[in-house]
């Protein structure tokens, strides 16, 4: 069967948990991870170009729901893309990269990483019983990120709005990750901390 013809395959299967808060997965996203100088237009124009949106500050997220661009240190980009899109977006943005002769490096990363949506009015007390990052929004604002850990786990938090935050973690420990999500979410304290 032709390559192109494959259906992406989500690894939780579109799961989604119901309690107290949502928990899901977003099914398949194409991700492409940068790193280069953040500082140098020959690096960000192209990436800019590609994304629609201008690279992030420290900490920040820039963009709209179908391409973003997710700050996550202070040499790399997550570029978030239909999931279609990564596969020749990544080495056009790498060739394109190599002509302006820059240092980059350009990985479609896309099924490396699941992301998990956790959605409701506790969902920073529900985070901030998995993660020793201070999700209070003075530290956390909407649109904001921080990567950090959940549990034993790597992740990143993506504040998306009051009520709605995305969690990023690795494809090999995605059911663990809902799993803790979806249990933190059951169980979300009925007071409001934050």
């Amino acid at each position: 069967m032709p390559e192109s013809s494959l259906e992406p395959m989500s690894p939780l299967m579109g799961a989604v948990s119901q309690g107290a808060l949502t928990v899901r997965e977003e099914g398949p996203t194409g991700m492409i991870a940068l790193r280069g100088d953040l500082s140098d237009p020959a690096f960000t124009a192209p990436v800019e170009a590609l994304a629609g949106c201008r690279v992030p500050g420290v900490w920040q997220s820039s963009g709209s729901d179908t391409r973003a661009l997710l700050w996550m240190s202070p040499d790399e980009l997550l570029l978030l893309m239909p999931y279609g899109d990564a596969r020749s977006a990544a080495p056009q943005l790498q060739a394109e990269l190599d002509r302006q002769t820059v240092f980059a490096l350009v990985q479609d990363v896309s099924d490396m990483r699941v992301r998990l949506r956790i959605e409701g009015p506790q969902m920073r007390e529900a985070l901030a019983r998995l993660t020793p990052a201070d999700v209070s929004p003075s530290a956390l604002p909407v649109g904001s990120l921080r990567r950090t850990r959940i549990a034993q786990v790597a992740a990143a938090i993506h504040v998306l709005s009051a009520e709605q935050a995305e969690v990023f973690c690795f494809r090999s420990v995605a059911d663990y990750a809902f799993r803790l999500l979806s249990g933190a979410a059951r169980n979300a304290p009925e007071f409001e901390y934050f």
